[in-house]
Parts: C-alpha cells; structure tokens; sequence
C-alpha cells in the first residue's frame, strides 16, 4: 500500500512536513521527528516553522543533504540527515553549545506512520520496526537510548516531557503509534541514527545498521560568486513541502507563514517553479500545475487559493506563460506548455472581456462578484490585482461599484497583460494553434502602443497609473520600468526611463528599487509595498533592462540585489519578502516573512548574469573575466556547470568541455543539438578564439559566419574556430553530419 504514489523515489525521504526537521518517507506517510527538550525552560520544542531558534542550512532539493542549527534553551545543536540511497535515510546530531547541562537537556527521535499503525521496539535488535502494508521502516541508533517510551502522537510525547520532565519512567514501552528514543547531550553530545525501507523487518534493521557505518554522504556542492545558486537551491528545498489535503507537492510560498494547511498564491507559485527549475524539472512541472490549479470557471485564475479562502474574484498579474517560456528554454519543458496553455489563454481573454469597463483596451484592477473571500467587492480586494496591495499608486484610485474595478488604469498590470500576450503567442504556435499564436500577437501590438501613447506622461518623461477618464496619479513604483518587459517603450522612452533610473530622489540607491520613489511621502511609511525593496520587482525590471541591451544597467541592478540579498543571508540565514530601501535590512519591521520564496529571485540574477535564458536572446552565456563557478544547473544539454577561470569561460556537461572561449562578452541564442552548434556573439572585441571539444573534425559539415564560410581547425579531437573576423551580433553555426 503506498500512501503517496506519485513521489519520485529520488525524492521519498525528504522534508516534507511543516515541522523543517521532521524526514518524511512520503509513499508511505513513515515520518521520523525530533524533539527537544530543555529542564532550564520545562518546555519541549518539535522544532515547528516560525518558532524562532533554527537556522536553516543547506538543503538538496532530494533531500540527500539537510542540514540546520537549532536553539532551545540556549543549547544549540546541528541537526543532519543525508541518503545515499532512496529507500535510507541516515541522521546525525552534535552539539555545538551547551545552555544547561547535557543531562537534563533532551534529544529524542520518534518513529511513527500516518495511519496510526503500531511501532514496535525490538529490544534485542536495539530498533523501532512499523510496517505499512507490506513494507516495514526501522530505526536504529549508534547509541543505545537511554530509555524508549511509547505515545499515542508526538505533542503527547511533548506533553509528557513538560509535566513529567526526564525523571519519568511510567511511559517506557515497547508498542505504540509513537516510538521515541530519547538520549541526552551528557552521554550523547553527538550521535548518528538511520532509517531503512525494505520488504522484511531483519533486512531493514540489517540495512539501517550497515548505513551507521558508511561514511556521511555529500553531494556536489553548487558555487556562484557569493553562493548566489546555492541559496537559490536552499529556499527552494525548504519551502518544498506536501499539501495534505490536495494530496501532492509544491513549493510554498514560505514554510515559516502560518497560512493553513496549504496556501497558493498564483504569481509566487511560478516563481518558485521558475527557481526550482535550475535544479529539478520535475518539481517546477508540479509548481506550475499547482499555480494554474486555480483557474475558474469565469477564466481566471484565483489570485490565492488556501486551506481557509479562495480569491476567485480577482486574479494576479499574468506573468505564468512567461515564467512556462523561461523554463521551456531553459529544460526544454514542453509538457507545461500544452498542460497549462488552454488555463493561461482564458486567462489572457478574461482580463480583455472582465477589466476593461469602457473598451478601451487598457485593463483596470477589480473584484468580480463571484464568491465569498475575504475583501470581495472592496477597493483593497481590486488592489489585490496588481499583487501590489497597499502601494501608493493606488491612493488616488476610486472603487466603482457598477463596474467593480477600480478608475485607474494600472501600468503594471497593463505591461503584464501584454507580455503574456506576446508568449502566449508562442506557446500557441509551438503547441500547433497557428490561428490562436496570431490572435495573441494582435492583443500583444495592441497592448504595447496603448501603453506607450496612454501610460507615457511626457510632462515626467515617465510611464505611470493613469485615470480612465482624466490625470496621470503622482506616486510612482517601478512598474513605470516595465514598459521596457513587455517592449512598449519607444526608444526614446526608453533612453528617458534609464534617467530616472539613476536619479537618487526617486529610484537609485545602494539596493535597487524602492516600491515609492524617495521623494513620495508613502516612502517614509517603510511598510510593504510603501518605501520597500521587493525581489520580484527587481527581477522583473532586470529582464526588461536585458531586453533593451541595457545590460550595463542590468548588471549593476543584478549586483545590487545580491548585495541586499548576501549579508542577512550569510550572517541569520534571512530570505525575505522584502528589504528596508535605506539600510537593506530585512526585519526592521513585523510584516516581512523572513523565508519567503520569491526571495530567491534576488541571487538569482546574480545567476542570471552567467548564465540566463529569455524570450529575446534564448540562452545566453557571458564571460565578464571574472572567476567564477556555477553550477551543475539544468540547460538545453542537462546538467552542466558554467566555469571563468583565468579570463577563460568554459560550459562543461558531466566533466567534459563542451564550450571555452577566452572572449570577453555574451555568448547568446545558444543552440547544442546533434546536428547544429550555434551561437551569436556581441564580444568586447573581435579577438581569441571559440574551441568546441566535443566537435570531432570528421563530423564538420559546415561553419557558417551570418551565412557565409568561415575557416576553421581541427584541435585534438575537436575544433576551434578564430574570432578575429566576428563582428558585433555576428552569428556562427556549425552543421555536424551527427
């Protein structure tokens, strides 16, 4: 019987509960929990979200390596697990400080199954054994416990240890739903425990004792700079957790938020299906199935849907086919494309049909009268449109009831919708809907000339809300940049929008993007979108600036970001909502959830600048002369690490070069198949050379330079071509008889 089916084997064991420290063997709901308990506080902890004292560290999406710090009492220990195999888990703890003395503080693992079955403890096997249908877990532990004692659910087991303390022995027992071990940091400052899935009680206790004794299993580390992909990795994995009522996978928007027993927001999921594709193609296909999930029979898609509420009156800006654009360039995940294409062209179709009250083909923010949310029919519900809720931009927008939208026209949502348009259009042409792929088109034209005649106010030389029926509104955020993401703004928009850019009273500063310009009274406010920095925006713009060939800009913004993002993450493992635009501090005030997903979004720019795909340049490749290691990552050619070492860049697939150049520049619309190598160049300068080992010479059908021949050589088994003649946006391809 397995509980759980449709779990990958790579991912059984894993951390899968709210609880961060509690390993989880999914198909068959077997979970093996910590606690903790101090005699200095009398309080036992399971180590639950949100409750301050653990410091979340490094953690494979597999969940092959975990690691965290936890404080209880003011004893902290290092809580581990790693696998080497998908049916073992093996667990270690150490002490790092002591609060208390090492007796009376407490650790304890606890086997249990979902089902409530019965865990027995076999004294003469020194293991806990549950058996779910036919297959049996056990549990072992390099030092004997202390004492093993029964319960009927870990908060009992909790409850007994703050009435009872440790000086208790009338729950010893060797059956019951909860079997805990309990040892104390005394005798056992450190320890290591296993964990083993087999088909025969013996055989799983003689697995889970053998693993004891293999050494801790570590993975590949991933490494970018600062460790930009490495924290992209960690809050993607931690947030991984499994939504017990819809019975499947996701990435949440943050393990910490107490939202319920699952919460979806519809731009944040594809986010994180956006992150978690570096790493797990699997896992951004169940994120993108969760974010489209929410689709209504009207043909939007809610804009949350939890455990406790679903926002089916209003929607999110449409950002999902672009982030299904990104990870089909990046893993080739044609599958999302077709699974969530008919969802995402309702969606398109009901903003035009649902949010433009005069047809005047620009979109306003509202609340449909479907429903019983929390907001419904309010101007705070219609703000919920714009994902900006309390942002200065909508102060001076009227809720009208009859149209149940709000009386501006709002820039952000407006550049979304034309965006999503423009990929919609691609998706349908590569899902074979050529009459659909030129519908979208039109609406993404149409969409972009009404944004830049209506949305431009020439007075400010900038982008900004505008009444349906009158004035440009005062407060601005940097949506005004994104006219620049969906290809609206003109070039000489464009050139003025840079301007404000680098203007210190509204948006330059040492972090990025204040959500109020610094000259806007909603500035000082310093809460959510009122004066602070959030990741998604500055992603957003960041991709806009690429658009444009602004990459100077956007490397100094990706930069910026990672500065804001690097520190609280190395110094208090800190992935927030959003940033303090002064000081970059990330909890200087209540609001800020300090794990939240879309901070990921923040390093991985910082990726981004090494190795990035889009909709404009395909995948782009750049050598900026620094040194620099990222990766193995998912790309067209699988799992493959990006290397600049010595001036030299270098993309390797399973520890072979498939790639290196000494040129300083991008390396765009980069195509490895079997029977073509192409790529387009905007060098610094036309000089070294591109070597391609993988290339044997016999192959060589052709090398073509923008359709002409260009020369080459034959250089050990593969071929090198010289650069000195390539000019700027020269394109090279290379035809292989495969």
């Amino acid at each position: 019987m397995l509980r759980h089916a449709t779990i990958p084997l790579d991912r059984a064991w894993n951390t899968w509960s709210a609880r961060p420290a509690e390993m989880t063997f999914l198909p068959l709901g077997v979970r093996l929990t910590p606690l903790l308990y101090s005699t200095r506080l009398r309080k036992a902890s399971l180590i639950a979200p949100g409750g301050g004292g653990v410091r979340l560290g490094a953690h494979a999406i597999d969940g092959s390596r975990v690691r965290m710090e936890v404080d209880h009492g003011g004893s902290t220990i290092e809580l581990s697990y790693w696998k080497d195999d998908p049916f073992i888990v093996s667990g270690a703890w150490r002490t790092l400080t002591n609060g208390e003395w090492g007796l009376r503080f407490w650790v304890t693992i606890c086997l249990s199954a979902d089902g409530g079955e019965v865990v027995r403890y076999r004294p003469e096997a020194a293991a806990a054994v549950v058996k779910v249908g036919r297959r049996y877990v056990a549990l072992v532990s390099a030092a004997m416990p202390v004492q093993v004692t029964g319960h009927e659910n870990v908060a009992a087991l909790a409850a007994d240890f703050e009435a009872n303390g440790y000086f208790h022995l009338a729950s010893r027992a060797n059956e019951a739903p909860v079997i805990a071990l309990r040892f104390n940091l005394e005798m056992m400052a450190g320890n290591r425990f296993c964990a083993a899935v087999a088909d025969d009680a013996d055989i799983a206790i003689e697995r889970a004792r053998a693993a004891l004794n293999r050494p801790p299993f570590e993975p590949e580390v991933l490494h970018q700079g600062a460790g930009a992909l490495d924290a992209v990795r960690d809050i993607v994995a931690w947030n991984t957790i499994f939504d017990p009522v819809n019975r499947r996978p996701y990435t949440t928007v943050s393990r910490i938020w107490p939202l319920g027993d699952f919460a979806v927001w519809f731009n944040d999921q594809t986010y994180a299906a956006l992150m978690a594709g570096n790493f797990d193609a699997l896992l951004a296909f169940e994120n993108i199935s969760v974010a489209v999930n929410g689709a209504t029979p009207e043909g939007n898609v809610a804009c949350i849907v939890t455990s406790k509420d679903a926002w089916v009156d209003r929607s999110q800006p449409p950002l999902t086919a672009f982030i299904s654009w990104l990870l089909h360039l990046q893993i080739g995940d044609r599958a999302s494309l077709v699974s969530t294409y008919f969802a995402l062209a309702r969606n398109q179709r009901w903003w035009r049909t649902h949010r433009d009250p005069d047809g005047s083909g620009l979109v306003s923010c509202g609340s449909s009268s479907i429903g019983e949310a929390l907001y419904v029919g309010t101007h705070f519900g219609a703000r919920n449109e714009s994902g900006m809720d309390n942002s200065a931009t909508h102060d001076e927008a009227v809720w009208d009831p009859a149209t149940r939208t709000l009386s501006t026209s709002d820039l952000g949502l407006n550049c979304a919708l034309a965006l999503d348009a423009e990929i919609l259009s691609l998706i349908a042409a590569e899902v074979g809907r050529p009459e659909e792929a030129a519908e979208f088109a039109v609406l993404a034209e149409a969409s972009r000339r009404l944004i830049r005649e209506r949305l431009w106010d020439p007075e400010r030389r900038i982008f900004a809300n505008r009444q349906r029926t009158g004035g440009f509104v005062r407060s601005l955020s940097p949506t005004s940049f994104y006219p620049l993401l969906c290809g609206a703004a003109s070039a000489e928009q464009a050139e003025a929008l840079l301007a404000h850019l680098a203007d210190p009273a509204t948006f330059a500063g040492p972090f990025g993007l204040p959500n109020a310009t610094r000259d806007d009274p909603a500035f000082q406010d310093n809460v959510y979108w009122r004066g602070r920095i959030w990741p998604n925006v500055n992603y957003l713009v960041w991709h806009g600036l690429n658009r444009y060939g602004y990459h100077r800009q956007a490397r100094d913004l990706a930069a910026m970001s990672l500065r804001l993002f690097i520190n609280p993450w190395h110094e208090s493992r800190i992935a927030a909502e959003n940033y303090n635009a002064t000081t970059g501090e990330p909890m200087d005030q209540p609001d800020t959830d300090p794990f939240y997903i879309w901070a990921g979004l923040l390093p991985l720019m910082a990726v981004g600048e090494i190795c990035r795909f889009d909709p404009w340049h395909g995948w782009t490749l750049v050598n900026d002369g620094r040194d620099v290691t990222l990766g193995p990552m998912l790309t067209p050619i699988g799992p493959a690490t990006v290397r600049v070492s010595e001036g030299v860049l270098a993309l390797e697939r399973a520890g072979a070069v498939v790639l290196q150049s000494g040129a300083r520049g991008r390396f765009r619309d980069l195509w490895i198949e079997p029977a073509r190598f192409a790529v387009t160049l905007d060098l610094e300068a036309p000089a070294g050379t591109l070597r391609l080992p993988a290339i044997k010479p016999s192959s060589v059908v052709a090398v073509r330079l923008d359709g002409g021949n260009l020369g080459w050589k034959a250089v050990g088994e593969g071929i090198e071509i010289d650069l000195v003649r390539v000019g700027q946006g020269s394109r090279i391809t290379v035809h292989i008889d495969p």
